[in-house]
């Protein structure tokens, strides 16, 4: 799944630019000022930043010299009230790949982060997958079974777009925490158990013995669709 970074000190900006990003499929980190969003590059390896200039202890300019840098080597997208032709030419000089005036539309932002995103080789986001029986519609909150429709919540989504993502794999419960509920959030493992046999209950014909979402024992959990 495509890793971003929102850095904004406004709220109100972070939260709709952090909600639709997750609504179009992206794992969405966030950070409210500059020294935050350095700990997250390293803590949460973003395949792309959208930055704000005008932030608390480390501005957005200083941040994307310090990436440039260093090893990141995520995308940059300025997200700024700074208008002027200089401010966006020296943006880009610093290393953004892109430098967006405030206000934007919303189609507009999610075309640029997405036209970023193949210029740097990242697949676009899983919108929709079916296994079995099973159909997935992550783009609309949508899942049927047999063409019924299954009452997932949007947290079982997340869960389901990690696993399809990397069906095959081992994926540990802390690994589940931390893609799924964030850093931010600290519930137990026990937390991911619970949701699994919810999850189990919905999707497969025997939830005693799953045959899509099966147990490895201490570690985790794989789906095998």
């Amino acid at each position: 799944m495509t890793k971003i970074l929102v850095v904004e000190d406004e709220l109100p900006i972070l939260t709709g630019i952090r909600d639709n990003l997750e609504m179009e499929g992206y794992e969405v980190a966030t950070a409210i000022d500059g020294e935050k969003a350095l700990e997250m590059v390293s803590k949460f390896k973003p395949d792309l930043i959208v930055l704000d200039i005008m932030l608390p202890k480390v501005d957005g300019f200083e941040i994307c010299r310090r990436l440039r840098e260093g090893k990141s080597n995520a995308a940059v997208v300025i997200v700024s009230a700074k208008k002027e032709e200089t401010d966006k030419v020296y943006g880009l000089d610093v290393g953004a790949d892109d430098y967006i005036t405030k206000p934007f539309s919303v189609m507009e932002f999610l075309a640029r982060v997405k036209a970023v995103l193949r210029r740097r080789g990242h697949a676009p986001p899983l919108l929709k997958y079916a296994f079995g029986d099973i159909a997935l519609d992550f783009e609309n909150f949508e899942a049927t079974k047999k063409g019924k429709k299954l009452p997932l919540t949007p947290r079982e989504f997340k869960i389901m777009r990690l696993f399809v993502e990397n069906r095959g794999r081992v994926i540990t419960r802390n690994e589940v925490l931390n893609k799924v509920w964030g850093y931010e959030v600290f519930p137990t493992t026990r937390t991911v158990d619970n949701h699994i046999v919810k999850l189990r209950k919905h999707i497969e014909d025997d939830p005693a013995k799953p045959c899509w979402i099966t147990s490895v024992r201490s570690v985790g959990y794989k789906f095998n669709g």
